[in-house]
């Protein structure tokens, strides 16, 4: 169990470490799983490497002196291979996060085209409509005229046609006549 915790810690510190030199997030690195994997794998050679070795060190202890000294010095030159074999990986590994990353970009470009392309759809169908309402709004304006003046011409000849009564009926009172359509008549 200890070793388990103990390589889950090494892991994500060796994440860290590529998502500082790749210069991205940790958490692009924890959402992606094509750049999780590839560090994982990274991870699990070195340790392979390493295993191998610490096994070849363990061998040569038992030899003599000369032997361990010829010994140190192809591990000397197999670490400065590792080492670079590992600089050269970390140094492809933000590249392949820079081409993942380019990937997701792309994604993203098409759905938000795509999502634009709806917007503007919807805006022209919303335009129309507006431009429909308008126009039905302007043709109820101009009824709600037509029978504002209508009513007004109404109440006018009614207010008339009372004014021509209430004159017809004061005027055969103070007279006694009424008023006829030939004239005034005399009662």
């Amino acid at each position: 169990m200890w070793s388990t915790a103990f390589r889950a810690t090494d892991l994500a510190d060796a994440a860290g470490a590529v998502a500082r030199r790749a210069d991205v997030s940790r958490a692009f690195l924890d959402e992606n799983l094509d750049a999780k994997a590839a560090v994982a794998t990274a991870m699990t050679e070195a340790g392979e490497r390493r295993s191998q070795l610490l096994t070849d060190y363990d061998s040569e202890c038992e030899a003599p002196w000369p032997v361990r000294a010829l010994n140190a010095s192809d591990a000397l030159k197999a670490a400065h291979a590792d080492i670079l074999a590992q600089r050269t990986r970390i140094g492809e590994l933000p590249g392949e996060i820079g081409d993942l990353q380019v990937e997701w970009i792309e994604e993203a470009i098409q759905r938000i085209t795509s999502e634009n392309t709806t917007l503007k759809q919807r805006v022209r169908r919303l335009t129309a409509a507006n431009r429909t309402l308008d126009e039905h709004f302007k043709a109820t304006r101009s009824n709600l005229r037509f029978l504002d003046r209508r009513v007004a011409d109404l109440q006018c000849r009614r207010t008339r046609e009372c004014a021509s009564e209430v004159r017809t009926n004061v005027l055969s009172e103070m007279t006694g006549c009424s008023l006829g359509s030939s004239g005034i008549v005399a009662r």
